[in-house]
């Protein structure tokens, strides 16, 4: 018999994030995997959806058949959590989270009280949580009550990937993938290399430029009071092909992530073979081994800077950290493994 199983997403699954890359990627290997999957639309404005898209989300929810599984992605599972209970009455229910809402930056700590209390009550009634990784498994258990035997990790998983050949001349080029928002600390990193004037450096950065227009202005004020614009190429979001190129064509993959509860542009910089310039928080060091980046405690401009400068000028560290992440992307999970995770973890409910 086919297993049947509903994915409720919040708004356009082809929006250019890491989330939704997870998302589309996983239903596209559960149905290679013989699942039919039905997509459902959730509306867009999450995590603050007004009363009229909350309402549709609901009604949504409500209108799948009874006893079919459903999982929901958190970003709208988190902040419906009257819904979560009535559905939960009627079919099995799984939340997807890819990190705890309240943990995004740029929110007051009134509403990330607010987002913390609403995706707890929310995940209290699914009979499963599914995460992207053992440091989110441990957050949800500790800070939000959810039984460790009801939570299982399925990582990002990863697709061969071009070696990176580097730069060709002197200049180091640096490379940064994430959407412009303030969880991806963009602010830190221009702040850090504008100590480093005297070193030959160019920076890239590719991410949705649509997500968040006031962390946009930010990092577009903050390149240009540090007179960095010759120097740093903003893209926005970019195609898949030109994203494995820019990954090729790199010679130091950096990110100064305030959080991330995996961080899959980190997967992606090791998969290409790339050293790392990242931070110590959240789940980042269970993908970045030791000898493969340098990583900092988030938020500390004089750190990301002294990283930078060790990276940057020393070619024979970046080669042996390489080196690294080249063995490194030789253990991260394929896509078929990581989807066969996530079957297991919902078979018990189909």
């Amino acid at each position: 018999m086919v297993k049947h199983l509903v994915f409720a997403v919040p708004g356009d699954i082809a929006t250019p994030t890491g989330g939704y890359a997870y998302d589309r990627r996983m239903i596209a290997e559960l149905k290679q995997l013989g699942w039919r999957v039905d997509l459902i639309d959730l509306g867009d404005g999450f995590p603050w959806p007004d009363h009229a898209t909350r309402a549709s989300a609901r009604m949504r929810l409500l209108t799948t058949t009874a006893g079919c599984s459903i999982v929901v992605d958190g970003l709208a599972l988190g902040v419906l959590p009257e819904a979560a209970a009535q559905v939960a009455g009627r079919n099995p229910l799984t939340a997807l989270v890819h990190h705890p809402l309240a943990l995004e930056m740029g929110v007051s700590p009134g509403q990330a009280e607010a987002l913390r209390a609403s995706e707890k009550a929310a995940l209290a009634v699914v009979q499963r949580v599914i995460v992207t990784s053992a440091t989110t498994a441990r957050l949800i258990a500790s800070e939000y009550d959810v039984p460790s035997e009801r939570i299982s990790v399925a990582r990002p998983g990863s697709d061969p990937a071009r070696l990176r050949q580097g730069s060709r001349d002197s200049t180091v080029r640096l490379l940064s993938v994430g959407a412009v928002v303030p969880r991806k600390g963009y602010e830190i990193l221009i702040a850090a290399l504008a100590t480093l004037i005297e070193l030959p450096w160019r920076l890239t950065i590719a991410g949705d430029r649509t997500r968040d227009l006031h962390a946009v202005a930010q990092l577009d004020s903050e390149i240009a009071r540090h007179g960095l614009g010759d120097r740093i190429a903003t893209l926005g979001a970019v195609s898949a092909e030109q994203l494995a190129a820019l990954y090729a064509e790199a010679d130091l993959f950096v990110l100064a992530s305030h959080f991330e509860g995996y961080g899959m542009a980190y997967a992606e910089a090791i998969a290409h073979g790339l050293p790392v310039i990242g931070t110590t928080s959240g789940a980042i060091p269970e993908t970045v081994p030791p000898d493969a980046g340098l990583l900092v405690p988030a938020g500390n401009v004089s750190a990301f800077a002294s990283a930078l400068r060790q990276a940057v000028g020393d070619d024979g560290l970046r080669d042996r950290m390489a080196s690294a992440s080249r063995a490194a992307a030789a253990r991260l999970p394929t896509w078929r493994q990581s989807a066969e995770v996530f079957a297991r973890a919902l078979e018990p409910l189909t």
